[in-house]
């Protein structure tokens, strides 16, 4: 039962004080008690009925309520039998912390109030129990009659259960997506991925603007990586439900896990065909033995992209891209650690839309990654004829060892970076550019961490600047003076000159090499 049950006609005559917001609150149970802290006697979802014995003076009160708050008590019922009618600052500190207070009038016993509880919490229970084999029926033959979309169809309109699946970057596979915002969909997908890095135990809970969610992993089979795993998202706090709502939600995980398995057996066929093209590429083979590969693959321009990756498990990348790219995208093994994938590229008019995709698509993957693991990615000028596709592969290649010289977990170049100065610094030896930039900028760092000062980001500021006295201040709203006071600082503890153009590209350089 829920707190609203308690005020519904035939119920006991209780009066709502506060809370009204909280009124769905499931009920598990009574607790009665005029103990100064009964936290831990409580288990959770309790109606907590007290004669208010407990209260000496007003302050008692706010003490009094955070403790059931705690011990996640649904709603506190305060007899009015004793003390007389129930203070104000009690209904204040209730309203303070969101907890339902109900006052019971000195001719209701707690008692009846028990008694109406515990009739309505069993019956409860032994319909939730009756409709369970029922439901899990219904789900097992919507899931081989519809798929996922009719498990989750039948979910919310036979029990008002709102839930999606979705992949580690936050796409859709199921569920009423015109319901879930993508800036939605992208946070459950960097928090789980977050709290799975972090070994947390499942569910993992985030509180959006409409409500709280519960995030469950659905993974059956061994991909490497949660990486690579669909998510159940649920609408709702599992740890609050009843343990058969609960056991629903993760019978629902388990089934998607295995939906997901029977899509990874369909998958073979076109692993098998990317394999396939990536050995012909590998051997320089004729455009025309290309070109039968990629028969019914359709004829649009072709998007190449080469990726690798650090800290995660040998092979684990390319079920990550599979999930993270388009589905017709053809991705194939390349080495222990490497992928390519061939993918149609989209329609855009700016040359370097298709890396920005890239980017957008990879970026909630980088919740999931530690500080020592790292996704690589190269992309490709798109190729309107298979006999491009060798070359766009060396250039993707090319690309990706530029994006490899750069800072950050998830790592993207393109062709439009081919051209920079981005490319001379991926020839530079690693030692090199660590050396060239502690070199230059540790001084201005080391300052930073001593002072709290702002020197390095007002360094790049000057620089995007072009050197912009007054365009640099307004940017970074500070006094002109300011800013001409940290830029001489920054050249007394580097030696060097900004107004001097060779000092200001071993700057800009230096702090692209970080």
């Amino acid at each position: 039962m829920r707190v609203r049950d308690l005020l519904a006609p035939g119920a006991p005559r209780l009066r709502l004080l506060a809370g009204e917001e909280e009124l769905d609150r499931q009920v598990t149970g009574v607790m009665t008690t005029d103990l100064q802290d009964p936290g831990r006697f409580l288990h959770g979802g309790e109606l907590v009925l007290t004669g208010m014995l407990w209260r000496t003076a007003p302050a008692d009160s706010a003490r009094f309520v955070r403790t059931l708050v705690a011990g996640g008590a649904a709603a506190l019922g305060a007899g009015e039998v004793e003390v007389g009618p129930v203070p104000d600052d009690l209904v204040a500190a209730c309203r303070r912390h969101r907890l339902p207070l109900l006052a019971v009038p000195d001719d209701i016993a707690f008692g009846t109030v028990t008694e109406y509880v515990g009739r309505h919490v069993s019956a409860g229970r032994a319909a939730d129990l009756a409709a369970l084999v029922d439901r899990h029926r219904l789900l097992v033959s919507a899931a081989g009659a519809g798929g996922l979309d009719a498990v989750l169809d039948l979910l919310g309109g036979d029990l008002d259960l709102d839930c999606w699946v979705l992949t580690p970057t936050g796409q859709v596979v199921a569920g009423p997506a015109d319901r879930l915002a993508p800036e939605d969909r992208d946070r459950l997908a960097r928090t789980h991925l977050a709290a799975q890095q972090r070994g947390h135990h499942p569910p993992h809970r985030v509180r959006l603007a409409d409500g709280a969610y519960s995030l469950l992993p659905a993974a059956e089979t061994a991909t490497g990586t949660p990486l690579a795993d669909w998510i159940l998202a649920v609408a709702g706090d599992l740890t609050e439900w009843p343990a058969k709502r609960r056991q629903l939600a993760e019978n629902l995980a388990r089934l998607v896990a295995a939906e997901r398995t029977r899509r990874d057996d369909g998958r073979r066929l076109r692993r098998r065909i990317a394999d396939e093209l990536l050995a012909l590429l590998r051997r320089d083979a004729d455009p025309a033995d290309l070109a039968r590969v990629l028969h019914g693959e359709g004829r649009p321009h072709w998007l190449v992209l080469s990726a690798d990756a650090a800290g995660l498990s040998e092979g684990a990348l390319r079920p990550v891209l599979e999930e993270a790219l388009p589905a017709t995208a053809l991705v194939a093994a390349d080495g222990p650690t490497g992928v390519v994938a061939v993918l149609p590229a989209p329609d855009a008019a700016a040359p370097d839309a298709p890396t920005d995709d890239v980017r957008a698509l990879l970026a909630p993957l980088e919740a999931g990654l530690d500080a020592d693991s790292r996704i690589t990615v190269g992309v490709a000028a798109p190729v309107a004829e298979s006999g491009g596709l060798r070359g766009a592969l060396e250039e993707a290649r090319h690309a990706r060892r530029v994006a490899d010289a750069r800072a950050g977990r998830i790592r993207v170049a393109g062709p439009e970076e081919l051209a920079s100065h981005v490319l001379l610094l991926a020839a530079v030896p690693d030692e090199v550019r660590r050396a060239f930039r502690s070199r230059l900028l540790d001084p201005v760092t080391a300052y930073d961490r001593e002072h709290q000062a702002d020197l390095l980001h007002t360094l790049a500021a000057f620089l995007r600047a072009d050197g912009s006295w007054t365009r640099c201040a307004a940017q970074l709203h500070v006094h002109v003076n300011t800013l001409r006071y940290r830029i001489g600082r920054i050249e007394e503890l580097t030696g060097r000159d900004l107004s001097r153009l060779e000092d200001r590209v071993d700057f800009y350089l230096a702090l692209q090499l970080g």
